[in-house]
């Protein structure tokens, strides 16, 4: 033991360097001698920033490592010199790289070129759960043991992840999780039966298990939208771990959920020239050897579109001929298209109006002519293919009406109005006579047969203006014969 320790120093960070030389004398790598991997017996060559850090190796391969285990610690990094720390303090100063471990702690090295390496912590606990000292990824089979103080026996043993218990056995001391899942992260603890008269049950300290991505979920690239005999190029890309970059994976394509390629090694799926029938739902999948990690990307949209052809109006035949004042309706289509699809109206070849109907109404001769449609639609991701199909002409002649229907409706016409005329006639005839039986009726006196006629005292007023009252001389003073009024229009 050094007899002034000092601190740690701090931040932990890596100092630059200029090469790494091997047992040899030889700069890393070399084809004679294998370069140290992140195995038991190597380093990791780079740190998540992307320069080379010091790293301590710890033998037996467990964390935490426990005393009576005789640990063995290996500094590996860049330089010649090696410092270690225990506790946060400087602990010794020697060229020895790798040292047997006889103190509990937590011991970090320091190598000149590479800086501090992570701590690595020695335990003397009476209960002690331990992990693997390898990095985790997912589809990996992890083993996790529960010891007792020396490799004493322990009964009784629980495992719990976080607060919940995740195995009970009465004799087990190992939790195995086959195949480990990103869930599987977090910390872990065991509690088991030491039988000390002092406290007959133990936990043990926790310890953080992380379970790192094999590789990351795939996305599927493709063109949404494609015509036909065009080429498709799917591409399922996923980022491989670096911890594991060459990590062997398999690739397959659905289309509508059904297999369409794979599995295979590329992560391209090419289809030549496609057809209606490649129009669907793609997704891919990929999955590590062995398939204990599958993961599958969001569905893509394809449609593949067919060019407009073949635009015909109807109805058929291609040549009418119509009577002026006649309503003539005309619909265009394609018999193939996607849409969509647009229609535009040709009149002797300008452009008369829009839309798959063309209507026409109380036509002349105005009308008369070669009519055409034009269908369009826009194919491609973007809209950047336009096709277009030209219908053959449709020819129109309009052509007066009849001369005979004209005559037939002249005819027509003054037989109705003579019907009118005479039956105006006869009821200003009907009217005359009979407003000439009332004014007779109201003109004439009644005259008693049997006795003497009846005289007025004074001539009575005209009851009609257009009558008038004469009285005539007779030969009878005070009366008069009836017979003696004439009534004159």
């Amino acid at each position: 033991m050094p007899p002034s320790p000092s601190p740690v120093p701090s931040p932990f960070q890596c100092r630059p360097s200029a090469s790494l030389v091997s047992p040899r004398g030889m700069p890393w790598p070399h084809p004679a001698v294998p370069s140290p991997t992140l195995a038991l017996a190597g380093w990791c060559p780079l740190s998540p920033t992307g320069a080379q850090t010091t790293q301590l190796l710890v033998e037996p391969p467990w964390r935490p490592a426990v005393l009576w285990d005789q640990v063995t610690l290996t500094c590996q990094g860049f330089g010649t010199a090696t410092i270690w720390y225990k506790d946060g303090r400087r602990w010794r100063q020697e060229r020895r790289d790798q040292f047997t471990v006889t103190e509990s702690g937590t011991y970090i090295c320091d190598r000149p070129g590479t800086g501090l390496s992570p701590p690595v912590t020695v335990s003397n606990a009476r209960l002690v759960l331990q992990v693997p000292v390898q990095e985790l990824l997912e589809g990996d089979t992890v083993t996790l043991r529960c010891r007792r103080w020396e490799n004493m026996s322990v009964t009784g043993v629980r495992f719990y992840h976080g607060d919940k218990e995740v195995e009970r056995s009465l004799s087990g001391t190992e939790l195995s999780l086959s195949p480990l899942q990103l869930n599987h992260s977090g910390r872990y603890s065991c509690r088991g039966r030491v039988d000390s008269e002092v406290a007959p049950w133990a936990l043990s300290d926790p310890v953080t298990v992380t379970v790192h991505e094999l590789f990351s979920v795939p996305v599927l690239e493709g063109p949404p939208k494609l015509t036909v005999e065009s080429p498709l190029n799917l591409s399922c890309l996923s980022t491989p771990s670096p911890l594991r970059p060459r990590a062997p994976l398999l690739h397959v394509f659905y289309r509508d959920g059904q297999v369409v390629g794979g599995p295979q090694g590329s992560p391209q799926l090419l289809v030549p020239a496609v057809g209606v029938s490649h129009s669907g739902n793609y997704s891919c999948q990929v999955h590590s050897e062995g398939g204990a990690v599958q993961k599958s990307s969001a569905q893509l949209r394809i449609m593949v579109c067919l060019p407009v052809a073949n635009a015909t109006i109807n109805p058929g035949p291609l040549s009418h001929q119509v009577h002026a004042g006649d309503n003539v309706t005309l619909c265009c289509s394609g018999q193939v298209g996607s849409a969509p699809v647009t229609f535009t109206w040709l009149h002797n070849g300008q452009e008369v109006a829009w839309g798959p109907l063309l209507e026409l109404r109380d036509i002349n001769v105005e009308h008369s002519g070669t009519y055409q449609c034009l269908a369009i639609n826009q194919l491609g991701q973007d809209g950047h293919h336009v096709f277009r199909a030209l219908s053959p002409e449709l020819a129109l002649e309009v052509t007066p009406g009849s001369p005979w229907v004209t005559v037939a409706v002249n005819v027509g016409r003054t037989l109705l109005f003579l019907l009118l005329l005479l039956a105006v006639i006869g009821g200003c005839h009907w009217w005359h006579h009979r407003a000439t039986r009332k004014l007779q009726d109201r003109s004439t006196q009644p005259v008693s047969l049997s006795g003497a006629p009846r005289v007025s005292p004074s001539p009575a007023p005209p009851r009609n203006p257009q009558v008038t009252n004469t009285e005539l001389s007779g030969h009878h003073k005070g009366q008069r014969d009836p017979r003696d009024y004439d009534d004159v229009l």
